[in-house]
């Protein structure tokens, strides 16, 4: 439900500068003094590192700011849910990264940051469900699957830097392409399969639009389980490219659940949420249903 609010006075921008390949300065340059326009006072953070980021963001939220800001993508978002915790404090944010796709769900201006300020000082805010895992919370989607082994992979890889990495990495998992037998556990009922897919989704989409739980809502207190069975790397392909559209979901190797708690378990496979890596299986998903507060367009 969206409720009017007047606009915040004292607000803290965290900036992750090198998000979307400097975008994140670039944008900030551009916020901040908009943000000003409007008459909020405005404080500007920049951790050397992701944890004194959350640091300063976490000091900003206990000293009483009327809402963190963030510049950069679903990284710096995942970062800003653990500096906010429980605290009623409202996310604003200013897309910055490679994906958004946080910014996508909100339908944010995603190019604009002057836009996607002005949203801010709009007096327009809604309540989501985030979900949680290993004590962190997520925005997105847990993939714990082929897009989690790619991302460990990824980030085993020195070379290359940037996307052309995870290219790589996706071409030599295909090469290793394999069902791994999975055990979920979703609201005491027991399913056990074969996958190479299995995403947990709080939101329909991940890696910049990919809609791989398509249908998932923001506000229904319930996660979306999405499974992809045994399927052969040319199909895989070819699904993944049906990813941006939603139409996977006709396969015959798709499986949806929902439920309010899973526990996934399957050997070998490292579990990452909003892009952030969070920790071998099994692990357990639990919604939270309306646990944080975001500024959104009227």
């Amino acid at each position: 439900m969206d409720h009017p609010r007047e606009h915040p006075r004292d607000v803290a921008l965290l900036t992750n500068p090198a998000a979307g390949s400097g975008r994140g300065a670039r944008h900030a340059a551009l916020a901040l003094p908009a943000l000003r326009r409007a008459g909020i006072r405005v404080r500007s953070l920049t951790g050397r590192d992701a944890a004194e980021a959350r640091d300063l963001a976490a000091a900003a939220v206990a000293d009483g700011i009327d809402t963190l800001v963030v510049c950069g993508g679903d990284g710096l978002v995942h970062l800003a849910l653990d500096a906010l915790g429980d605290a009623p404090v409202p996310l604003g944010i200013i897309p910055a990264g490679t994906g958004n796709d946080v910014a996508r769900y909100l339908d944010l201006p995603r190019r604009d940051p002057v836009a996607a300020a002005a949203v801010i000082s709009s007096g327009r805010t809604r309540r989501i469900d985030l979900g949680e895992v290993a004590g962190r919370r997520f925005a997105t989607v847990v993939a714990a699957g082929f897009d989690a082994k790619v991302n460990e992979r990824a980030n085993r890889m020195r070379r290359p830097r940037g996307q052309s990495r995870y290219t790589l990495a996706t071409v030599a998992e295909l090469g290793v392409l394999a069902p791994v037998p999975y055990v979920l556990e979703l609201d005491g009922r027991t399913v056990r399969t074969s996958a190479v897919v299995v995403a947990v989704g709080n939101g329909p989409s991940f890696g910049g639009g990919l809609r791989i739980t398509e249908g998932a809502d923001l506000h229904d207190g319930l996660l979306d389980v999405v499974v992809i069975g045994p399927i052969s790397r040319p199909d895989l392909v070819r699904t993944y490219t049906k990813l941006f559209r939603g139409t996977h979901v006709d396969h015959p190797a798709y499986q949806h659940f929902r439920a309010r708690e899973v526990t996934v378990a399957a050997p070998g496979i490292v579990a990452y949420a909003d892009g952030e890596r969070i920790g071998p299986l099994p692990l357990t998903v639990r919604t939270l249903p309306g646990a944080l507060t975001v500024w959104g367009p009227r």
